[in-house]
This record gives structure tokens, C-alpha cells and sequence, in this order.
């Protein structure tokens, strides 16, 4: 017999026929039928960090999914500064673990009580979904709150350790979201997939400036300084300038970044590679904004030094908002007196995101894309799940923006290597 889908619906058809009594109409619809592209297999392909800066990519069963259980298919992930740290130095002490937090996929099969995801809007089978680190039930929480109440770490898919079903990080080519865990997770299929790459990442800023705003000092006519333009500090460009400022000064050392951060929506640029000495520099600074110098500074670069130079860009009474450590990356040296006491400078902390800020990032993203703010530019390199490793090694290398993992080619200026 030719086994063919229509063979296959018509056979299901029957089945729940005879259990029901019922005949079921010709064009009913099939539950957890796989999206078009496929069957799915028995198992799947994970990309596990088993030693420090080595993926060895294995084969593990999928499991069987439950009533409250997805299964999504996974066709692009991005490499995060995280993933990078863990590659490096494991300072989390995770190995052995599947890593890849920033990523995207198709749901192939779906438990009977998965109706809506995390905002209510209803999911299916072929809709495109990612997945939050913030729990649902408390959409105010923050990963500091995480840490106190030692809760949370299940729902982290791509920065936990491993478990028993081993597919829980997005570098893979199948990803199981565990309804047990009280995972988030959000449809947002009507987004292109290198949008739904950046969304982790830009939430990340999204967040930044809603701290910043809480400052007071954040307005449409505010001068900017963003210290450090690798992929957060373009993002942090880019959510400033949606938002309607326009007087955005970027510092780095590398031209093409800084460059980069013009289209994004950037006025001026400075290289502090080409200046001696703080004063200098802050006179570069300064000199962008016609002699003052900035009301708000972000900074990204996750550099104790940066940190330290910073202060030296902010006006009496300016802001700053600190999101570039992640981890811990050493001491800064600052004066306290001239810094921050004399100054009254007003200081901010931003780490990760909430679930809100979340949510507000597709509206970003959306917003971004229809003023020509090329985001998903920032993706410059896709790398296959086999070439992980070489992936790491090139993001490292600061080679590109933005390096993605993925297991379908991306189209517009992205290199698939």
C-alpha cells in the first residue's frame, strides 16, 4: 500500500471512528499531525558541550510528548554572550550541557492541553514559538528574584543543567518543552525567523531602558552615550531610536561596528582606539554633542575598564544604566567623590529581563523593522548544528555581529557557512 498522507489521515480517521462510534468527517483535522517538511524521527541531534570550548553533537530518543508537553522542530538559534562565557571558562559549572537559549522553532506535536501560549493567544501545530526564561504566573519577576528564591532554573531551556530527556537546549535540531517545568513560551508566527532570532537578546535592552526610565532623565531630546556596540549595544541603539531619540553617540574600538551603529540609528561615532588617555577621549566625546557632555550613558561592553572610563562621558546629574556583566568579569576602580557623589550621578543595573519586557519586545522588533532599522542585520553568519564548534570559535573571534546556529539557511546579507 502506498503510505502516503492521505493513506495515513484516512487510517486515523477510521481509528477514531471505531473508538467513538462516530464516523469522523472526511476533512476533520488530524491531532498532533507533524508540520509540512516531514515525519518526525525517532531521534534527535544535540549539540552537548562536553569539555571546555568542545560540542560533540549527539543522538538522543525523543521522548514521547505529553498532554501538557510540545514538541518544537528548531531551525535557527543565536550564539549569546553567555553561551560564549560557557564555552570558554564554564563558569556556571554546567558541563555536560545543551546549551542555546536564544531560539526559535516550528511545533511538529502538541499535548491536548496546550490550547494557548504564555499571552493567551491560541498555538497549534505549524506555528512558529519561542521560549522566555520568566515564569507565567508571575509575570513581575526578575532573574534577581530567581536567584533568592532558588526557583525558575527548570524553565531556563538552553542554561540549565542537563537532564534525563537531554533535549532542552535550543542548539539542537528538536527541542521538548516540559509542561511540568511551567514553561513560557510565546507564538509568534507572524514574524520572520531572523526576527525571532533576535528577540532574547533585544528583550535584553528592551529592559535596559525601561530601567533607565525610571531615572527620570530619559527623553526624546537626551544626549546618549552607548559604550560598546557588539550585538547588545547595536540593539540598545536600536530600541533608543525607535523610541524617538535621536542623539546617540557610540564609543568602540572596531570601525565597522561603529559604522554599523549608524544604520541603526546612531548620530555620531567615536573610536577610542584612536585617543591617548580618559580626558581625551571624554573630550571626544563631548565634542559629538556640541562641547556638553551626555545626559545617559549605557554600558555594554562587560569591561571593568569601560565601566571605570564611563563616568567620564556623564554631565552633572546625568544617568548611567550598567548591563554588561552578565557574569563576573572583575573589579572596576572608580572614585567615589568624583564619580558618583559630586556628580550625583544617578546609577542603574539591568540584568536580563521580565516577562513584560518580554512581550513588549515583538512590539519593538515590529516597530524597528517599519522605520528601517536593519535589526535582523545584525545576524551576519550562520553556521550549521555539525559546525558548532567552529561557530563558537568565529563568534569569539569577533569575526562577526551577530552568529546564529541553524539548521535552515538564512536569506538577505547573512554569510551560511
Amino acid at each position: 500500500m502506498d503510505m502516503n498522507q492521505n493513506n495515513i489521515e484516512e487510517i486515523v480517521r477510521q481509528v477514531l471512528s471505531s473508538m467513538s462510534g462516530t464516523p469522523a468527517p472526511a476533512n476533520a483535522p488530524v491531532a498532533s499531525a507533524p508540520a509540512a517538511g516531514g515525519s518526525i524521527p525517532k531521534t534527535a541531534h544535540v549539540a552537548m558541550l562536553t569539555a571546555l570550548q568542545h560540542y560533540d553533537v549527539k543522538e538522543f530518543p525523543i521522548p514521547e510528548v505529553g498532554d501538557d508537553d510540545i514538541l518544537v522542530r528548531v531551525e535557527g538559534t543565536g550564539i549569546c554572550g553567555t553561551d560564549q562565557h560557557e564555552f570558554k571558562k564554564d563558569p556556571f559549572g554546567l558541563i555536560p550541557v545543551a546549551l542555546g537559549h536564544e531560539g526559535t522553532g516550528e511545533i511538529v506535536k502538541i499535548g491536548k492541553n496546550v490550547k494557548v501560549d504564555s499571552a493567551g493567544k491560541p498555538v497549534k501545530v505549524g506555528d512558529k514559538i519561542v521560549t522566555c526564561m520568566m515564569f507565567k504566573d508571575d509575570p513581575d519577576i526578575t532573574m534577581f528574584d530567581l536567584n533568592k528564591k532558588n526557583v525558575g532554573a527548570a524553565d531556563v531551556y538552553g542554561l540549565i543543567p542537563d537532564d534525563e530527556t537531554h533535549l532542552n537546549g535550543w542548539f539542537s535540531d528538536y527541542i521538548f518543552i516540559k509542561g511540568s517545568r511551567g514553561s513560557t513560551f510565546f507564538n509568534v508566527s507572524d514574524m520572520d525567523l531572523k526576527s525571532r532570532i533576535i528577540i532574547e537578546p533585544a528583550a535584553v535592552l528592551v529592559h535596559a531602558v525601561e530601567r533607565a526610565k525610571t531615572t527620570g532623565i530619559l527623553r526624546f531630546n537626551s544626549r546618549v552615550v552607548v559604550q560598546g556596540v557588539g550585538p547588545i549595544g547595536l540593539l540598545c541603539v536600536a530600541v533608543l531610536r525607535t523610541m524617538g531619540i535621536d542623539n546617540i553617540t557610540t564609543v568602540d574600538g572596531n570601525d565597522s561596528r561603529l559604522e554599523f551603529s549608524k544604520k541603526m540609528g546612531a548620530t555620531k561615532t567615536v573610536n577610542f582606539m584612536n585617543y591617548k588617555g580618559i580626558d581625551n577621549l571624554a573630550n571626544a566625546v563631548a565634542e559629538t554633542f556640541d562641547g556638553h557632555l551626555a545626559d545617559f550613558a549605557f554600558q555594554c561592553t562587560g569591561s571593568p575598564v569601560a565601566h571605570s572610563n564611563i563616568y567620564h562621558f556623564i554631565r552633572n546629574g546625568g544617568g548611567l544604566c550598567e548591563l554588561g556583566f552578565f557574569i563576573n568579569n572583575g573589579d572596576a576602580t572608580i572614585n567615589p567623590h568624583f564619580d558618583l557623589c559630586s556628580k550625583e550621578i544617578n546609577l542603574v543595573g539591568s540584568w536580563v529581563y521580565t516577562l513584560r519586557d518580554y512581550v513588549t519586545t515583538f512590539s519593538f522588533l515590529k516597530r524597528a523593522k517599519a522605520i528601517g532599522l536593519p535589526v535582523t542585520d545584525l545576524i551576519t553568519d550562520a553556521f550549521p548544528l555539525d559546525k558548532i564548534n567552529e561557530a563558537h570559535e568565529f563568534a569569539l573571534a569577533q569575526k562577526g555581529f551577530k552568529i546564529a546556529v541553524t539548521n535552515v539557511p538564512l536569506d538577505g546579507n547573512t554569510n551560511n557557512h
